[in-house]
């Protein structure tokens, strides 16, 4: 009675194709369960629980130091956010969206008479942008597209993100 289902796991397993580079990763490391984004150290580190999983040098916005609170400001928001989205057709190789600007970035530039801006990602460099200087970005956390392409892979929709000064 076994060997029939047997030969049926050994035909099936032939028969599906091999897994990918991805899946290696993905099934060599532990499950993204949040981000840390340390903007002082230009450090990405992707968690699992506690434990840092993998770590990233990141280029911030052209304006770093504070939190961001206007459109055009230059500066990467601190505090915590999540993972909206994930994005394969980004301008910069791939992206992951930020869920900034939060209900309190929204009040804040509302009592401003501003615009929060928005539009913030963790992204890759892409085609047009080679050798950039340090802190390029206009907010985002950016990291070459080979570090990128790991990310997207590794981090899911949802994920919670702290940015620390």
């Amino acid at each position: 009675m076994m060997r029939p289902v047997l030969a049926f796991a050994l035909m099936l397993a032939l028969c599906l194709p091999a897994p990918s580079a991805q899946a290696n990763i993905n099934a060599s490391s532990p499950e993204i369960t949040q981000l840390l984004l340390d903007k002082s150290e230009r450090t990405l580190y992707l968690l699992n629980g506690r434990t840092a999983v993998r770590k990233y040098r990141v280029d911030l916005g052209t304006n770093p130091e504070g939190h961001k609170r206007f459109r055009g400001d230059g500066r990467t928001p601190e505090g915590l956010y999540y993972i909206t989205h994930r994005n394969p057709n980004s301008n910069f190789f791939l992206s992951l969206g930020i869920s900034y600007p939060n209900a309190a970035d929204r009040a804040h530039a509302r009592r401003q008479g501003r615009d929060p801006g928005g539009d913030i990602f963790i992204h890759g460099r892409g085609a047009r942008v080679q050798n950039p200087p340090p802190d390029w970005t206009r907010g985002c956390a950016a990291v070459t597209d080979s570090e990128m392409a790991e990310i997207f892979d590794l981090v899911r929709p949802g994920t919670p993100i702290f940015i620390k000064p």
